[in-house]
């Protein structure tokens, strides 16, 4: 290499560093972290991908996967917390769903008449013996996997939600749904549960009892397949929904999430994203960066329902303590993220996601409890 392109080379390194510490500097001014702590911690287990909701009594919940050995393994079950102080204590963990399988991604809403509906998806994918992970990760569960029949499997392998009626001490069997995303199903303004899936688009509109699918988001060349979809509903009506990618993939439906614009690519880097409608209407986007010189928790609003984002004001919530060696072949700053928000009474913003505690300890549920100083006037940027 000549020293020319060495001289290029770390020139375009220093613009690199200069930009991300002036955004850095115009997130603080944006945004203000009020705490950042563990809410739930399983001693030497595993807690990942969870999701909070408000109910109309205003008590958070969480629901997350827990008691896991790491992130692929058959031991996941379905916990829900509680905090009826806006965050400050927590519940310790209920078991609400436990399969014989491995019970991931969790996610949950409330609906317009007060059911508390938890999204679900069931894995083998530990008893993949293909896998180039199955002799470091995997082998040790084969024996588990010998018992598991091809009767339960066939009765347990999907995607799943259940319904509680009572504020969540009880819940009903399994429904199953057409599909699957992490954070679950949404609620319009008409009084509909809308899902939008890896696998297409169901509505409910009997309250979670039963869902129809209605459609699909289409794809090109560009996009071919949606992974990781959440949505959100605007003030103007139209539905929003962003597609895990490097860079987030938007879609919009005008007509209540039946027809879909084709993805486009936004200027937010990392997945996936949560979605939720402040109470000025603004349009915020919560997601996990894993690579990079600061990977963590991030946020970014957009002013004009979704028509372009604030990314020179993006929020930096959490930066976490990474371990210093892969663990079962995971690259260290690889398994984090799932951010999502719930606005509270004051206009602050409480964001829940898994991460490690520290270097060595295994992932927990965290929260960042913050607020937007929105005084401040954010600079739009467009889409790509």
């Amino acid at each position: 290499m000549t020293n020319r392109k060495i001289a290029v080379l770390l020139l375009s390194f220093l613009v690199y560093i200069l930009a991300v510490a002036n955004k850095t500097s115009n997130a603080k001014d944006y945004a203000t972290v009020l705490s950042t702590r563990v809410i739930c911690q399983q001693p030497d287990r595993y807690a990942g991908w969870p999701t909070i909701s408000k109910t109309q009594e205003g008590e958070l919940l969480v629901v997350f996967s827990g008691d896991r050995d790491w992130h692929v393994c058959p031991w996941g079950k379905t916990y829900l917390i509680r905090s009826s102080d806006n965050g400050q204590t927590w519940s310790e963990p209920e078991v609400i769903n436990n399969t014989p399988l491995d019970d991931r991604d969790a996610g949950i809403v409330v609906s317009q008449k007060g059911t508390i509906i938890v999204s679900w998806f069931t894995s083998l994918a530990f008893t993949d013996n293909k896998s180039k992970f199955y002799s470091s990760r995997y082998s040790r569960y084969s024996r588990h996997a010998e018992k598991l029949t091809h009767e339960i499997r066939e009765q347990w392998l999907g995607n799943w939600i259940r319904r509680s009626v009572d504020g969540g001490k009880t819940f009903s069997d399994p429904i199953s749904t057409p599909g699957n995303s992490p954070h679950g199903p949404i609620r319009l303004s008409d009084g509909r549960l809308l899902y939008v899936t890896n696998k297409g688009i169901a509505e409910s509109k009997n309250d979670g009892l039963s869902w129809e699918e209605i459609g699909k988001i289409p794809t090109d060349d560009k996009t071919r397949t949606l992974s990781e979809v959440h949505a959100v509903e605007a003030t103007d009506g139209r539905i929003i929904a962003l597609s895990r990618a490097a860079y987030l993939r938007q879609s919009f439906s005008k007509d209540g999430g039946y027809t879909w614009s084709l993805p486009i690519v936004t200027p937010m880097q990392g997945y996936p994203a949560h979605l939720i409608k402040l109470s000025n209407d603004w349009i915020l986007a919560t997601y996990c960066l894993r690579n990079g010189l600061k990977p963590g928790q991030r946020a970014c609003v957009s002013k004009d329902n979704g028509e372009t984002w604030d990314i020179d004001n993006e929020i930096i919530l959490s930066v976490p303590v990474m371990p210093e060696e892969s663990i079962y072949d995971y690259p260290p700053n690889w398994d984090i993220g799932y951010p999502s928000s719930v606005e509270l009474d004051d206009g602050s913003i409480y964001t829940v996601y898994y991460q490690m505690p520290s270097k060595d300890e295994k992932p927990a549920i965290m929260a960042t409890h913050w607020k937007i100083n929105k005084d401040i006037k954010p600079t739009k940027k467009e889409n790509k």
